[in-house]
């Protein structure tokens, strides 16, 4: 294929920015990339997350939040948290993105296994499942409207905290997404050849 196709090269083009300029994200923009998010592939239709807009003073919080918590977690696991900090209060916006349950509960009446505790497992991934997919998606949004964007997949150290900060208590914690304008141009980590880690059966 000599022109590769425009959602094929945002798809390479997508990496992680972790440094934003203080230029805004305008509202319809914004707007963009939660309905693209919207629009990822659910089990059973259920769309069973929620997208939690978080900015301006409530985005300083959490930012000082993460940076206050990475001092109880060993130097590894510090140096991420206390990075995930910067991105969070560098970016002009952060989209945190959690599970509802509600999938688990609807699988749960609809299948009706006898095994209460498959149940629970079976639809609890999917529902990860479903919700990976919408974050891919405004990954995917993000990179094609020109902007920077991480999923900032550290916060589950502290899930519980971040969660209720959310006032999302009852919901599961799926990822945390700023999204802003890189502060310089960058290139993503070289990725292994696809035949690498493609395995093919006949």
């Amino acid at each position: 294929m000599s022109e590769i196709n425009a959602t094929l090269e945002t798809i390479v083009r997508r990496h992680s920015i972790r440094k934003f300029t203080d230029q805004p994200v305008s509202e319809e923009m914004l707007q963009a990339v939660l309905h693209a998010a919207n629009q990822a592939p659910s089990a059973h239709n259920q769309q069973s997350w929620r997208f939690v807009v978080v900015t301006g003073e409530k985005k300083r919080q959490l930012a000082e939040l993460v940076k206050q918590r990475a001092t109880d977690f060993p130097k590894a696991s510090s140096a991420l948290l206390r990075m995930a900090a910067r991105s969070i209060a560098t970016a002009p916006v952060v989209v945190a993105v959690a599970n509802t349950g509600e999938l688990i509960e609807h699988g749960t009446k609809l299948f009706q296994l006898e095994d209460a505790y498959v149940s629970q497992d079976f639809f609890r991934t999917m529902e990860i499942q479903s919700s990976a997919a919408a974050v891919e998606n405004m990954l995917l949004a993000a990179t094609a409207l020109g902007f920077g964007s991480v999923w900032l997949g550290v916060l589950f150290l502290i899930k519980d905290e971040v969660m209720a900060f959310l006032g999302e208590g009852q919901g599961e914690f799926m990822a945390v997404v700023p999204i802003g304008y890189a502060e310089r141009d960058s290139s993503g980590p070289k990725k292994r050849a696809t035949d690498v880690v493609v395995r093919r059966l006949d």
